[in-house]
């Protein structure tokens, strides 16, 4: 498992300032104050840079590197990767799936390929459906992969939510301040050892809390203000009101898996915010095992918890034998938890 950040270092001081410079012929009111408020909200979060492209980078190039290296750390040649799965928000295709362009890149010619979205989910989505597939007997090697890149200009956040008019503006903005870009490639094996747990809870209900548009949504849903707050084609994310819903579906999805905490080596989490996921890692007795990326990364979306794991297993902090839990709370709305041994 690995990941690849861009090499553009934007702390929290640069959103700040783009903020500023996109805002002050068009924002309504204290501009001074309202970015005052919102470094307050990021430092509260726990946020304190994120990894962006740099000029000249592409998103395939940082995937092929993360691919190239997670083969190698398998022992693994691309001609035996027998299926691809692309996950994630970041693409540049609806048609193929991003997995075919993936397959090329990357020299996996045989690999049968398809597409797996679910917003910050889809990386455990995949690793499920991947799972599954291996104890049907139809696969013993597959390679799931994603390349969260839409803050390059052009993309999904960037610099039109940047430009407030107002302080309602933030309701739906500022999540995007947080996030992040980084590709990462998880190789999984249908080896004779402790197989993936998992748990999931769904809220569609809470679908239009968090949602990117594209032409022609209103057909394909029901009505709802929220849905394109920010301009069809834009991020908007009421990231205040997911987290405060969001709470006891995500207590009770970990509840539902049913490891005991003396038993967890590593915790890994969505990587939505440092300081709120801390707070349920405390609340349930595994405070001591999270591992971090969101203060380093920003919320690099379903890259999150590859990152996390792949965080971890470099800096000897998760060995083989021993036991991972992953927790993600996505846009859908939806809940999941899953534990694995590496």
């Amino acid at each position: 498992m690995c990941a690849t950040l861009p090499s553009r270092t934007v702390t929290n001081d640069d959103i700040l300032n783009e903020i500023t410079t996109h805002s002050a012929n068009h924002f309504d009111g204290d501009l001074d104050r309202a970015v005052r408020r919102i470094g307050n909200l990021l430092r509260f979060t726990g946020s304190d840079e994120r990894r962006w492209l740099a000029d000249g980078e592409r998103p395939i190039d940082l995937l092929r590197d993360a691919a190239a290296d997670a083969l190698d750390r398998a022992e693994l040649r691309p001609d035996q990767i027998e299926l691809l799965i692309y996950t994630g928000i970041g693409r540049g295709f609806l048609e193929p799936g991003g997995a075919y362009h993936a397959a090329a890149a990357l020299g996996l010619g045989g690999a049968h390929c398809f597409d797996i979205l679910d917003a910050c989910m889809s990386w455990t989505r995949a690793v499920h459906v991947a799972e599954s597939l291996f104890r049907s007997g139809q696969y013993c090697t597959a390679m799931i992969v994603n390349a969260e890149f839409s803050l390059r200009d052009g993309g999904r956040a960037f610099p039109h939510l940047f430009r407030l008019t107002s302080n309602a503006d933030l309701d739906s903005v500022f999540p995007a301040y947080t996030l992040g870009e980084a590709a990462t490639a998880t190789v999984l094996t249908a080896e004779d050892n402790a197989p993936w747990e998992f748990q999931f809870i769904s809220r569609p209900d809470l679908a239009p809390l968090c949602n990117v548009t594209l032409e022609g949504y209103e057909g394909y849903s029901e009505p709802s203000d929220k849905l394109a707050a920010n301009g069809v084609g834009y991020f908007a994310s009421y990231g205040f009101e997911l987290h405060e819903v969001g709470v006891t579906d995500t207590l009770t999805v970990l509840e539902r898996l049913g490891v005991a905490p003396d038993t967890v080596t590593a915790l890994f989490t969505h990587a939505s915010s440092k300081n709120i996921w801390q707070g349920m890692a405390d609340k349930v007795g595994l405070g001591h095992t999270i591992e971090h990326v969101y203060h380093k990364t920003g919320n690099v979306v379903s890259a999150s918890i590859p990152a996390a794991i792949a965080a971890a297993i470099d800096a000897g902090r998760l060995r083989p034998g021993e036991r991972g839990v992953g927790w993600v709370g996505s846009a859908g709305m939806s809940f999941g938890a899953f534990t694995f041994v590496l």
